[in-house]
């Protein structure tokens, strides 16, 4: 990521809502599509979902502290830790339909891509309904993408758009 980031804690409880919380905040703020936000789940007394920026600048990280700090929102320096949940990422808004696992790499920052239960990567040429929804994840200082079979031979990102809550039938 980027030495310029700063961490939100406002308090949500679920991802669904902290990813619309932060593109609401990028839109505010004006954020470049330069820019990483990231979801990370606090675990602990009180579990929640906290958010990340890393922007390009030290007066974009300023603003942004500033701006976040004025709406009411516990804001501090730096990641809450290393493995966030990208949502704005470099390239993102280009991730929809179905693409070759190339194409994924080559339109977006994301750095590779795994495929639950497999001995190794995709071949470029593997394609993957993004279902418009990709959430790629930190692992050691690169975005990757975790995909799982899906029907006729292609690949879907593990996590689901809209993913039925627990207990949703009790």
């Amino acid at each position: 990521m980027t030495e310029y980031a700063l961490t939100v804690d406002p308090g949500v409880r679920d991802l669904r809502a902290a990813d619309h919380l932060l593109r609401e905040l990028a839109t505010e703020l004006a954020l470049a599509e330069g820019v990483f936000g990231c979801t990370h789940l606090v675990r602990g007394d009180r579990p929640r979902v906290a958010l990340s920026l890393a922007v390009p600048s030290e007066p974009l990280l300023r603003t942004a502290l500033e701006r976040l700090t004025a709406r009411g929102y516990e804001v501090r320096d730096g990641l809450p830790d290393p493995a966030g949940r990208a949502v704005l990422f470099p390239g993102a808004a280009a991730l929809t339909g179905t693409l070759t696992v190339a194409e994924l790499l080559s339109r977006s920052a994301i750095d590779r891509v795994t495929v639950l239960g497999a001995h190794g990567p995709p071949t470029p040429g593997a394609l993957l309904v993004t279902r418009d929804h990709v959430r790629p994840q930190w692992q050691d200082g690169e975005l990757v993408l975790t995909a799982m079979p899906a029907a006729g031979g292609a690949l879907v990102p593990f996590e689901v758009p809209e993913p039925t809550p627990c207990c949703a039938d009790h």
